[in-house]
């Protein structure tokens, strides 16, 4: 047990990213040989436990979201009837940044008024939460139009093949970075954003459009998370329209010095 030290775990590390293991699973897998250590070490066996360290995932964790730019285009593409309830179960996870088993069971009966805003209340199934969030105006309309009711619930694997469709309608194909496992490993590709999306999006879509516009514990409090660092794990670090505004402020700088 004592050959399990610093130099050991480098070389695991090596051999696990050599044979394209992701680096989550070779982390848990380190992780898993501390752990025996600790007992062993309860146990009265020498160890070099407390020498070891375990590095830290080196790749940042990519988060695919839908931007307001991209859930416009989705709200004005025109689809068939059989792909109109998942295109409304879309909008409707993207503006209330729940997770599929419960979006899925929302129904007119959750509803409630509150000061005049129209709310539902719903108890999370994952965390017990109780929430009450107030409608965003594209459920509301999705609402109105279903004769204030919401549309019917759908099996989550065609839910999942449905939304793809919805955005390739959309023209939502510009490539991005994701990382596919295959087994125990993953491997970094390039694919076309509307193959990537799955039910989760509009819980990640929901943070990241509305991160820094509303105050974080009011988002907390709707998602349902309770600690800060784990809802930052939603958010799409690449901020596309802060960036496109840090280029705008340059251009009018410098074409304020220029004309000086």
């Amino acid at each position: 047990m004592q050959d399990v030290h610093s130099e050991f775990i480098h070389s695991f590390y090596s051999f696990g990213q050599s044979e394209q293991y992701s680096e989550s699973t070779i982390k848990r897998t380190a992780e898993f040989v501390k752990t025996i250590l600790n007992y062993a070490e309860k146990l009265g066996f020498a160890t070099h436990v407390r020498n070891l360290e375990i590095p830290k995932n080196k790749n940042p964790k990519r988060v695919i979201t839908l931007n307001e730019k991209e859930l416009k285009k989705i709200i004005q593409t025109k689809v068939s009837a059989d792909l109109q309830i998942a295109k409304d179960w879309l909008l409707i996870s993207c503006y209330t940044g729940q997770r599929i088993s419960d979006f899925m069971r929302f129904n007119s009966n959750q509803l409630i008024n509150i000061n005049g805003k129209i709310c539902i209340s719903f108890i999370q199934q994952k965390t017990g939460k109780e929430i009450i969030l107030p409608l965003h105006p594209t459920v509301l309309d999705i609402l109105k139009k279903n004769n204030n009711n919401f549309p019917k619930p759908m099996d989550r694997s065609l839910y999942n093949k449905h939304i793809k469709e919805i955005a390739d309608l959309s023209g939502i194909k510009e490539f991005v970075k994701t990382r596919k496992r295959i087994g125990f490993r993953s491997r970094e590709m390039q694919i076309e954003k509307f193959r990537n999306i799955s039910s989760h999006i509009g819980r990640r879509s929901f943070a990241s459009n509305f991160y820094g516009k509303i105050p974080t514990p009011l988002l907390m409090q709707a998602t349902g998370h309770s600690t800060e660092k784990v809802f930052l794990n939603y958010i799409n670090p690449v901020n596309h329209e802060g960036i496109m505004a840090l280029g705008n402020y340059f251009e009018e700088i410098y074409s304020g010095k220029q004309k000086k």
